[in-house]
């Protein structure tokens, strides 16, 4: 399995801006990365509201695997997400 260095919150983040302003979606820029990596911070809080509904997963999710584990990995994402970084 791949596991990606760009962190879930962002990755959503970036997903909901691509979606508003790209035209490959329900946008209309035809090149939008460099908008997309302007912008992306501004639908961080959307990002954050999507992995808090995720905490709880659904009866089919819980089925196939650990919900512990699901619920820590998912608090994980949030708190890495919400907690300040110092770039130095």
């Amino acid at each position: 399995m791949d596991i990606s260095i760009i962190p879930i919150a962002e990755r959503i983040a970036r997903v909901l801006t691509a979606q508003r302003i790209s035209a490959n979606a329900a946008g209309d820029e035809e090149s939008a990365a460099a908008t997309i990596d302007a912008n992306w911070q501004d639908h961080l809080p959307d990002a954050l509201a999507v992995l808090r509904t995720l905490r709880e997963p659904d009866e089919a999710m819980a089925a196939a695997g650990d919900v512990a584990i699901w619920e820590r990995m998912v608090l994980t994402a949030i708190d890495h997400a919400t907690t300040p970084r110092v770039v130095l």
